[in-house]
């Protein structure tokens, strides 16, 4: 009884906050039936011609769906993959959606497979692009130094740039290899960043109109550690790379200046190196940072580090708090979008991660652990076109899956994702995004005007109506499209423009 008492009391000290309804017009195409129940996307969609292709992945196929502009399935393909054949990247320009895999067929062998599939002809096409061998329990793509592939694909669509290890024994070394696009010949292959003891972490690509590439990553100082001494022991370095030669520049820390990662963004022709910086470690907060790049001599122009306005902090813990943990550094935050505008300016947006686990005993017979995934607070920063930190704000709420997506129209920024069927206001001012005891969910807009003022504003009560999920989602055209979740053959769609 007092346990259902207390239950009562917490629901009953919340109140209702009327939400206005979405400004974007709000459609839902015709179910249908699937021919599988599996939701595990990989890539979506949309064409200039509004045709959305969708690739999936099943124990043992590749999916590919292609829907007409209401949102009709009008062609289905399944591909069999092989047994240890594995996705690691995608890319998408004009009518063709590049779907990229790698075959290990033998311990040290590896077979990078291009499948191109092309929405307005519905065709279909898988292509070996290069093979490998490697040391033994290395790869090309998740060695056990993480090393990570990454694809970049050139504005004009004409050349895509793939960066892989080139495992050698006692040595580090990465290549980069650019593709012609259409025919997938491959233009160039450089190795870069060979070195016997430093190691090399990539962060991020891109490559230009004319297949030039700009490799970005971290260099450790010695050995593998983020610190040594309570300083970084590592600098980035931004690669250029294309057929003729290899250079590169260093981007200089300062005392007490500790970055996680950095991404590439290219306004108005100039790189921008945007990330966030710590004064303790690399897993923390203190704010954003800005690198910017002359690529005509490839020397840092400016650099710019910006403390987290007091928004951000009023935004996660209300006034009350805010004044006392904006002393402190915020923590376990991950880049999930870096979105522009046409006006130069540019949002970085990263969720809270991490993972909880639970022993659970059974008795005689041991236990077993229990493993949580928290996929948290939105930390939000705007640069503007000078560089500067514009304005942050945050989302406060709670999520055990990946909860929401983001997108910019008309210069406001769009938040999408699922929360309690009503907002809550609490008395220290913060709005609480999370779905409360026995409570049903509502989907959301959260509008960000340039200036940062915010809205909420309810697409719908999910009671009764179709779930879907945002974060799979896309937005192009002018639309953002996202699919159900359901795990039963009855799919749906919604589209917000």
């Amino acid at each position: 009884m007092n346990r259902l008492f207390l239950i009562l009391f917490t629901i009953s000290i919340f109140t209702a906050q009327a939400q206005k309804t979405s400004k974007l017009k709000v459609t839902e195409s015709e179910e249908y039936k699937d021919d599988v129940k599996t939701f595990d996307i990989k890539s979506i969609h949309t064409t200039t011609s509004n045709l959305t292709g969708i690739v999936r992945e099943s124990k043992r196929d590749i999916l590919f769906d292609i829907f007409d502009a209401n949102l009709k399935k009008i062609f289905s393909k399944v591909v069999d993959s092989e047994k240890k054949e594995r996705f690691i990247g995608e890319l998408f320009f004009g009518n063709e959606i590049k779907y990229f895999t790698v075959l290990s067929p033998k311990k040290k062998e590896r077979i990078v497979y291009c499948h191109t599939f092309n929405l307005a002809t519905k065709s279909y096409n898988k292509k070996e692009i290069f093979s490998a061998t490697v040391e033994k329990n290395q790869g090309l793509f998740s060695g056990r130094n993480k090393r990570q592939t990454s694809f970049a694909l050139s504005p004009n669509g004409q050349y895509f740039a793939m960066a892989t290890d080139n495992i050698k024994k006692n040595l580090n070394s990465y290549t980069i290899r650019v593709y012609n696009a259409q025919s997938l010949e491959m233009v160039y292959k450089k190795s870069y960043r060979e070195d016997a003891e430093r190691f090399y972490q990539p962060n991020d690509l891109t490559v230009s109109n004319d297949g030039t590439v700009y490799s970005l990553g971290k260099l450790f100082k010695k050995g593998k550690r983020q610190k040594k001494g309570g300083e970084a022991n590592y600098e980035f370095v931004l690669n250029e790379i294309s057929k003729a030669s290899v250079k590169d520049v260093f981007i200089g820390l300062g005392e007490d200046e500790h970055i996680q990662s950095l991404t590439i963004t290219d306004i108005d022709n100039e790189l921008h190196l945007i990330g966030f910086y710590s004064e303790r470690n690399v897993g923390r907060i203190k704010g954003g940072c800005n690198f910017m790049i002359d690529t005509d001599n490839l020397s840092v122009k400016n650099k710019k580090l910006l403390a987290l306005p007091q928004e951000v902090y009023d935004d996660l813990y209300g006034y009350r708090k805010a004044k006392r943990k904006n002393d402190k550094e915020l923590s376990n935050f991950y880049i999930d979008y870096v979105l522009t505008d046409g006006q130069g300016n540019t949002y970085m947006l990263a969720e809270e991660f991490y993972v909880t686990s639970h022993y659970v005993s059974t008795g005689t017979t041991g236990g077993y652990w229990t493993y949580t995934y928290h996929y948290d607070d939105v930390l939000i920063i705007k640069f503007n076109a000078e560089g500067n930190l514009d304005w942050g704000r945050s989302i406060f709420k709670r999520a055990t899956a990946p909860s929401y997506n983001a997108f910019m129209k008309n210069g406001e920024l769009h938040v999408i994702l699922n929360s309690g069927k009503n907002l809550k206001e609490k008395k220290d001012g913060r709005t609480k995004a999370s779905t409360g005891w026995f409570e049903s969910s509502s989907l959301y807009d959260f509008v960000y005007s340039a200036s940062g003022e915010v809205t909420y504003d309810k697409i719908q009560d999910n009671k009764g109506n179709t779930f879907y999920a945002p974060f799979y989602g896309t937005f192009e055209n002018e639309k953002f499209i996202m699919m159900s979740t359901r795990k039963s053959k009855k799919k749906q769609f919604m589209t917000l423009e």
